[in-house]
């Protein structure tokens, strides 16, 4: 018996050595899909750079659409045993969120407008109240409905008549921000047949509750590029066309001021401004340039009583000053200065009530909500007493008011809505968003803010959140977020979905680096252009004190990013891979000299002042030193998830897709390499607001998967 159970144990473990043996020769049997080599030689400025997956770029070649399908087939084969992780954390996930939730109704011209979301259903349903919140509730728009049928589906740009009769609202269902315009008549019901196609979605009423301003793109480079005229109840082929943006270099934009006064176009660069204006009471006129552009003259404009307030940089005010005219004297020489420009201090926006002048700063990176009354000396600021805050005025749409709205949360505190009483100082949390299930107390995490050094000696801030009780021995995971350009500030915000990485003992980073404004207008300019590789190097110095400080160690440190922090996440796998055991790379930006080297790509003209116009041979040479994709090499990578929509149109999804393929091809370790292409959505990946989840789930399981925590 004895020699039959030693049998039995021998044979057992042969038998599991040889399953263990299949199971290993069927994952070596899962062979990621190869792209076929088409040499392209790109030459400029005498410089020659040979492409082998420009084939790539064309949507409709069906061999293009088969090797992103071969891709998400290996990524499902390669992530198959995280299957049924990844449905957990998605309900997880899920569960935090409260389904049947709705947001705080805001006042505007009578009525109370709210947004709502129904157990179980993707889309908002947005509704009003006139007069009362005890009012009966009048449905706007059931989103849900409205997108039955569609894989994705986006309703976005309501804009309301001043007789509060009509709304207009852009639909997209392709992801390609290419909205239709089409105007709902709120006593009937009725959806008009007038379609606006190809805008931007938002549209705005002049006074007459009947002539409607809109912007056009141009269908190739969706550069909004046209402002029309569309008279209610008229064919749109026949809308009057207002302004046409001629330099390639602008957008433009159509709004209405808060005083309801004037119509007003923008035209916007990155670092030049341009206004138009007409009273809204005459929507029919010829419209009037407020101050012509001039290049690095930045400004804009808000209407109160007799005057104009221009928010602007002029007189070499980098952090930007408060400016004041008269309605008739737009030109700059009549701007006086009304809150003076400082050195230590971001000027970021203003809100103009009757009575009060709220001013939105930035003083050490943090946040702050200034208070000016009109008449008399009463000034003062909102108090926070937090180094990890994200505070913000919000919807404000009332003229005449003293309540002051605006938003709170921090790494460890849910988001709230607030009414402050400018005059009284009386403060009401109307909202605090709740997190279900019953586990979280935001006094179970601990939230810093540390500051690295750059080899250059700056410091570099960074926000962190983790659970209390960790030791910092380096064998924390650790998850470090950055993005870094067009000035674009990525404060410390709450997120219940987050807390699936932190209550598994993840640590979560925000780095803070420069091409941000998070330290004001020259933390920017210290991270564009000539000086674009601060962005990187800085990410890289914020890494490698987390690591010194023990707080984790390359073996568990992961970096995130998208679009162009996704640059950033290609820049770092390249610069420093040693540093990453994963990277999570989304829609990334990582073609940088092919892509601002073709002028009919969405947004290229339009971005020659963030990163440079290769056309000139300095630019060329300096993007060519960092771009991504240019400088994959052979070497050892990190652990790489790649994703991308195919509809993308701010980062078209042949960039991840070539980069992926060359790193593949040179990559001299067995480290996972993963493409996933959304081939239903565009940038901002799927539309309902459970599917998002999904895609977060998805880039969780990766990372709880590296490291081998696998519930």
């Amino acid at each position: 018996m004895k020699n039959y159970t030693l049998f039995s144990i021998a044979s057992l473990i042969f038998a599991v050595s040889i399953q263990a043996q299949e199971i290993s020769k069927t994952t070596m049997k899962i062979t990621p899909p190869k792209a076929k080599k088409l040499l392209k030689n790109l030459e400029k400025h005498g410089d020659m750079r040979a492409d082998n997956y420009y084939w790539l770029n064309n949507p409709e070649d069906s061999e293009v659409i088969d090797y992103l399908n071969a891709e998400n087939a290996y990524y499902e084969q390669m992530t198959a045993d995280t299957k049924q992780f990844k449905q957990d954390l998605f309900e997880e996930m899920k569960a935090r969120i409260k389904e049947d939730d709705e947001s705080v109704p805001y006042k505007l011209n009578g009525y109370y407008y709210i947004t709502r979301y129904e157990t179980g259903k993707d889309y908002p349903i947005y509704t009003r109240k006139k007069g009362s919140l005890s009012a009966k509730e009048e449905i706007l728009f059931d989103v849900n409905e409205m997108a039955k049928g569609h894989s994705y589906y986006n309703l976005t740009g309501l804009n309301v008549s001043e007789d509060n009769n009509l709304v207009s609202f852009g639909v997209d269902t392709l992801s390609r921000r290419k909205y239709d315009i089409y105007i709902k008549n709120l006593k009937t019901g009725e959806i008009y047949a007038e379609r606006i196609p190809l805008t931007t979605g938002s549209a705005t009423w002049g006074s007459d509750n009947k002539t409607l301003f809109y912007t056009r793109k141009d269908e190739k480079t969706l550069r909004a590029d046209r402002i029309y005229r569309h008279t209610l109840g008229t064919d749109p082929i026949t809308d009057e066309l207002v302004y046409t943006e001629k330099d390639e270099t602008f957008g433009t934009y159509v709004y209405k001021t808060k005083s309801k006064k004037y119509i007003v176009i923008g035209s916007y660069s990155t670092l030049t401004s341009e206004y138009r204006i007409l009273n809204a009471d005459t929507p029919l006129k010829e419209f009037k340039v407020f101050q012509p552009r001039e290049r690095g003259l930045e400004y804009s404009i808000s209407h109160y009583g007799d005057n104009w307030y221009v928010l602007t940089n002029k007189d070499k005010a980098l952090n930007f000053k408060l400016m004041k005219t008269s309605e008739e004297k737009t030109l700059k020489e009549n701007w006086v200065d009304m809150i003076p420009h400082r050195t230590d201090v971001l000027l970021e926006d203003i809100d103009i009530f009757k009575d009060y002048l709220v001013i939105s700063e930035r003083r050490n990176g943090l946040t702050q909500i200034r208070i000016k009354k009109w008449k008399g000396n009463v000034d003062y600021y909102l108090p926070f007493d937090n180094e990890t805050y994200t505070a913000f005025t919000t919807q404000n749409p009332e003229f005449d008011t003293k309540i002051l709205r605006y938003g709170y949360n921090s790494l460890n505190t849910p988001a709230s809505v607030i009414d402050f009483n400018m005059e009284t100082k009386e403060k009401t949390v109307l909202k605090e968003t709740e997190v279900l299930g019953g586990k979280f107390d935001k006094n179970n995490y601990e939230t810093e803010r540390l500051w690295a050094t750059a080899a250059d000696g700056t410091k570099i801030p960074m926000s962190i959140i983790y659970k209390k009780g960790i030791q910092k021995d380096g064998s924390n995971p650790l998850l470090i977020y950055g993005y870094g350009s067009y000035g674009s500030t990525i404060d410390p915000y709450f997120s219940s979905v987050r807390l699936s990485l932190l209550d598994r003992g993840f640590i979560f980073a925000i780095a803070h680096v420069r091409g941000g404004e998070y330290l004001g207008r020259q933390w920017y300019e210290d991270g564009k252009l000539l000086k674009k590789k601060n962005t990187f190097t800085d990410f890289i110095d914020a890494s490698k004190h987390l690591i010194a400080e023990g707080y984790t160690s390359p073996e568990h440190l992961y970096a995130s990013g998208g679009s162009a922090g996704g640059l950033l996440m290609g820049a770092i796998a390249n610069m420093a891979p040693e540093l990453y055991n994963g990277i999570i790379a989304s829609v990334p930006f990582v073609d940088v000299v092919t892509t601002m080297l073709d002028d009919s790509i969405p947004l290229t003209t339009g971005e020659y002042d963030e990163w440079g116009n290769p056309n000139d041979p300095e630019y060329y040479n300096y993007m060519k030193s960092y771009s991504p994709y240019d400088n994959v090499e052979a070497k050892n990578y990190p652990n790489m998830l790649v994703t991308t929509g195919l509809h993308d149109s701010q980062v078209q999804y042949w960039e991840p897709a070539k980069w992926v393929a060359k790193m593949r091809e040179l990559k001299t370790n067995d480290n996972m390499l993963l493409l996933h292409t959304n081939m239903d959505a565009g940038h901002g990946g799927a539309s309902g607001r459970f599917e998002a989840l999904k895609e977060v789930a998805m880039d969780y399981a990766f990372l709880l998967h590296l490291e081998r925590i696998k519930n």
